[in-house]
């Protein structure tokens, strides 16, 4: 069993900058990859960033990329998302997930985490 537990969440306008951080804990040699997802209102659970934790292999949806980048405190058993340049698109629920993955160049689905956290909003505003 893993538990996750995110933070970080708030409003922000448009070019600001939040950074939210995913603490997780119990069987923590399980998973290999955390990622973070996002769910806007009335629209699919989609993934932004994972990390694999063995080799610290980062990707991100293309939506993203260049503006937000996720890292690890191995001390900590923290994961990091730090979003820049923020846009009203950019407005959801933030979920952090992990799982024990094959190795893939991608974030992958929902249907492959497990473990979730309960989500932190964030608001963009224009």
């Amino acid at each position: 069993q893993v538990l996750l537990e995110e933070s970080g969440g708030g409003s922000v306008q448009a070019g600001g900058s939040l950074r939210l951080s995913c603490i997780f804990s119990g069987d923590t040699d399980s998973p290999n990859c955390i990622s973070w997802f996002r769910q806007a209102p009335g629209k699919e659970r989609v993934g932004v960033a994972a990390i694999y934790l063995g080799g610290g292999s980062t990707f991100y949806h293309t939506s993203v990329k260049g503006r937000f980048l996720i890292s690890r405190d191995k001390g900590k058993n923290t994961v990091s998302l730090q979003m820049n340049s923020l846009k009203p698109e950019d407005t959801a629920m933030y979920y952090c997930a992990a799982a024990q993955r094959y190795y893939s160049a991608d974030v992958g689905g929902p249907s492959e985490y497990p473990y979730w956290g309960q989500g932190t909003q964030v608001t963009v505003s224009s």
